[in-house]
């Protein structure tokens, strides 16, 4: 048998139970939940585009989350329409959460600053990913808060946006590409769906998926290994992905 599909086998023969799976999670990288999110046929891999790490400070050690989403939905400020939250979203983030944000793709304003830092520190909080933008980024460093954003801004949001629901599913789409069949596709983040953010980028893992994208992580983890070990041995790249990868 072809040494990816023993390995295979044996992965599914050590099923654990999805509390367990979970937190097996922190044990890869984004890049390596991409790659088993490829697999099981999720064409973004889970990748949250255009996000770059802003706190910590880049002299610091990489910053790496992975905990369950607590998504916020943002509205232009003139929108009338949208439901209005009774209570900061920030003072009604669960413990060991991870605060998913996302703002209107035209905003130029900031959506998360100091002041929020330090209430999701107080609150428990592991870090935040902000389809949008940020500010005050030396409080954030100082407070070595993991903070992820497509931009920063000097603008606060009260002028410009609004939060108006928590806990209800993101589509996050990318910027700045056209409509077509070769777009890169949204992605749907669900309160509860895991978020794991590091160096690489951020990548959300759907909750009833995490059991699987952890089996082949594993599975990926361990060829990946092979591989690296035979191309420093100088036996080639195609060499030890044909004999590895199978391919």
């Amino acid at each position: 048998m072809h040494p990816l599909r023993t390995l295979l086998a044996s992965c599914f023969l050590h099923r654990t139970m999805s509390t367990q799976v979970s937190h097996s999670l922190p044990l890869f990288s984004s890049c390596e939940i991409s790659d088993a999110l490829i697999k099981l046929g999720v064409l973004h891999g889970g990748l949250i585009p255009d996000l770059h790490v802003f706190s910590p400070a880049p002299s610091t050690s990489p910053p790496k989350i992975c905990a369950p989403a607590y998504t916020v939905k943002m509205v232009s400020a003139s929108d009338k329409n949208a439901p209005k939250l009774s209570t900061h979203f920030v003072d009604t983030a669960p413990p060991g959460s991870v605060i998913v944000i996302d703002a209107p793709s035209q905003t130029k304003n900031a959506v998360w600053g100091g002041l929020m830092t330090a209430g999701a520190q107080a609150r428990g909080a592991v870090g935040v990913v902000i389809s949008g933008r940020c500010r005050d980024l030396s409080e954030h460093r100082a407070a070595e808060f993991p903070v992820f954003a497509r931009g920063h801004s000097t603008l606060g949001q009260g002028t410009f946006v609004r939060p108006s629901a928590v806990n209800v599913p993101l589509v996050i789409s990318p910027l700045g590409i056209e409509q077509g069949p070769d777009m890169f596709p949204p992605v749907e983040v669900k309160p509860g769906d895991w978020i794991i953010a590091d160096e690489d980028g951020v990548v959300c893992v759907p909750q009833h998926m995490t059991n699987d994208v952890v089996e082949l992580a594993v599975v990926g983890q361990e060829v990946d290994a092979r591989c690296m070990e035979d191309i420093k041995a100088g036996k080639g790249v195609q060499a030890s992905f044909l004999k590895h990868r199978g391919k």
